[in-house]
């Protein structure tokens, strides 16, 4: 570990060095598109400082905004960003200091502007920790139009928050959120065109997915970069740009990446900081390219998946404490990171820190994201109980993100465990085993049967939250080295079908696993009783579901998650209560996987034919 520099506790001394004095500065340029759910940026004019000065301008300088609007306070921390154009320039130098607000409310916003410097200031929970210096106080005010976007655009649905259910929803539409999406390659920003991103090592350790030197380029992505699309440093970005508009046009809406994958991890190749072994300052330009990245999948409805650490690094930073390195470094994330609309921190991959880290860890970034984004931890198989039992009903934390082959019964467990706790978390499924296999490419195994019966459906028969692919390390376009998201082309499509039952034919929000209510044991069911049940055939049958004391009449109707498309009607259209009844058999291929919609008749209701396309209350109802 690098050991810390003397740092001057007398800001004064910086005034012959840097040509700067302790004065009042003025108020801020405010930038961005000024509506609500949009990234406005303030800019304030601050001390010449540079990534390396003396005075460390990330841990001796702080700075925090807090925004007010009537009764809504939002208090959010700062940075030091160079010239204000690093990402673009290079730039390691400058007098730029910066904040993101993400205004919840159209109307008018005052801004009051906190800085403040001395000795590890940065990490201070003291508001008056320091000393103030230059725009300290400024204040001023602007105006918030409401939000003109739409679509899949996170910008017209809000911020994705916990609220105390199995899925996130959106603040503004009021919308539940499922994800689908990719959890390889881990090393998603180890890529060629950042700034000061290479390979650090080469790969040898058994279960490592790349050997030699290796970064990645996503050239088979170029291709999917788009007229208008961002790109930084003349031209540069269209790879990974490329590669998530692909994603997007897949219906994906979920990435899953490291922050931080050195002193130990797989890959190293993927840090904040100005060098591989620098932990106390970070690099302008990478994070401000990371950020024009990230922009562009607000854009596009991809989550952000942030997560920190991996089981081999985390003990490193702090010895695995939440000291001095691991607060500056939270800190740096959440001030550049923390003000896009759908994002999820995640602890650690496969982490191994203490229980009283973990808990540590999650009140730190609550307490420092001024928006709550949920707080989630991966684990390995096996150690769910370690892990997750202590942190059931733990007010500061939000969700289980899994690792196993048991996936119905582990979604099943943790979501039952945390209501009766008292805390309901949401539970992901983000990656499956064996290790060396995950998800295959199409080419190896085309219709992925395990992987869509046991563990997409799986996932959301228990009422989890959604699933990332992991891809291993023993086949092509694997977890480290996959460069073309195409490898797994059929498998987006198998997620998309699933997505979009739940989302377009299920009030999942109001549903809940009964899988007592079907006769057969490998038969999934959720259900709303005695209005509608999904249930899920993994390889056919003549399923019963038992209507309890319900007289209506129910009809049933089959979904194809094969192939997705429209509901189909069955050997059974309609079936009424009270007790068990047989729903039939779907129209074909019947010992194959298929979803029986059963829905309870309203008035005037009409069967739909055989190619109807009509679907029943969405989950926004």
């Amino acid at each position: 570990m690098k050991s810390r520099r003397l740092v001057l506790l007398t800001f004064v001394f910086l005034v012959p060095t840097y040509g700067c004095a302790l004065r009042s500065g003025g108020a801020a340029v405010v930038s961005g598109e000024l509506k609500q759910w949009h990234n406005v940026v303030l800019t304030f004019d601050g001390p010449m400082l540079s990534e390396r000065s003396q005075t460390n301008p990330f841990l001796d300088c702080r700075l925090n905004v807090t925004f007010v609007q009537g009764e809504k306070t939002y208090v959010v921390p700062g940075y030091f960003a160079a010239d204000g154009e690093a990402g673009q320039t290079g730039a390691k130098i400058g007098n730029k200091w910066r904040a993101h607000f993400l205004p919840s409310e159209p109307g008018v916003w005052i801004y009051t502007a906190s800085f403040r410097y001395g000795a590890d200031v940065a990490i201070d929970p003291c508001s008056t920790a320091g000393k103030p210096a230059y725009f300290d106080g400024a204040t001023g005010a602007f105006t918030v139009e409401p939000t003109d976007k739409t679509g899949r655009d996170f910008r017209a649905r809000g911020l994705l928050q916990y609220v105390g259910q199995r899925y996130l929803q959106f603040a503004g539409t009021k919308s539940y959120f499922i994800k689908g999406g990719a959890d390889s390659p881990e090393n998603f920003l180890a890529y060629a065109d950042f700034d000061d991103t290479y390979d650090t090592e080469e790969l040898t350790r058994e279960g490592e997915a790349a050997g030699g030197k290796f970064i990645h380029t996503y050239e088979p992505h170029v291709e999917d970069w788009r007229p208008g699309d961002p790109t930084w440093h003349d031209g540069k970005g269209k790879g990974i740009i490329g590669a998530l508009n692909y994603l997007a046009s897949k219906g994906m809406n979920s990435v899953y990446f490291l922050t931080y994958n050195l002193d130990g991890g797989d890959g190293k190749d993927v840090w904040m900081w100005t060098d591989p072994v620098e932990r106390y300052r970070f690099d302008c330009s990478k994070l401000d390219q990371w950020e024009i990245v990230f922009s562009h999948m607000d854009k596009l409805g991809l989550m952000l998946h942030v997560v920190t650490q991996e089981t081999e690094n985390d003990q490193a930073l702090d010895g695995g404490d939440l000291g001095i390195q691991r607060r500056l470094y939270y800190r740096e994330l959440i001030a550049r990171f923390a003000h896009h609309p759908a994002l999820v921190w995640n602890l650690g991959e496969e982490n191994t820190n203490t229980t009283e880290q973990r808990k540590a860890f999650a009140k730190y970034i609550h307490d420092l994201d001024p928006y709550d984004h949920p707080v989630v931890c991966h684990t390995y198989p096996g150690q769910y109980n370690q892990v997750y039992e202590p942190l059931l009903g733990y007010e500061w934390f939000e969700g289980a993100s899994l690792q196993t082959n048991d996936t119905h019964d582990q979604t099943l467990k943790w979501v039952t465990l945390s209501a009766q706790a008292g805390r309901q978390w949401f539970v992901c499924l983000d990656e499956i085993g064996p290790a060396h296999t995950g998800v295959k490419p199409d080419k190896d195994d085309f219709w992925h049967d395990e992987v869509r019966i046991q563990h997409l459906w799986g996932n959301l028969m228990a009422g989890g939250a959604g699933v990332e692919w992991y891809f291993g390390y023993s086949y092509s376009h694997n977890d480290l080295n996959c460069e073309s998201w195409h490898s797994r082309d059929h498998m987006w499509d198998l997620t998309r079908y699933a997505l979009e039952f739940f989302h377009t034919r299920l009030p999942f929000a109001s549903m809940a696993p009964r899988d007592e209510l079907t006769t057969a044991q490998d038969h999934w069911c959720l259900a709303d009783p005695g209005n509608v049940y999904a249930i899920y055939l993994p390889s056919g049958g003549v399923p019963e579901l038992d209507l309890g004391d319900s007289t209506a009449t129910f009809q049933i109707q089959w979904f194809n998650p094969r192939t997705g498309g429209s509901l189909r009607i069955g050997t059974i259209a309609l079936v009424t209560g009270p007790g068990k009844t047989s729903i039939g058999q779907p129209p074909e291929d019947t010992d194959k996987d298929w979803v029986a919609l059963v829905e309870r008749v309203k008035p005037r209701h009409i069967v739909p034919t055989t190619d109807s396309t009509d679907a029943p209350a969405s989950s926004e109802h």
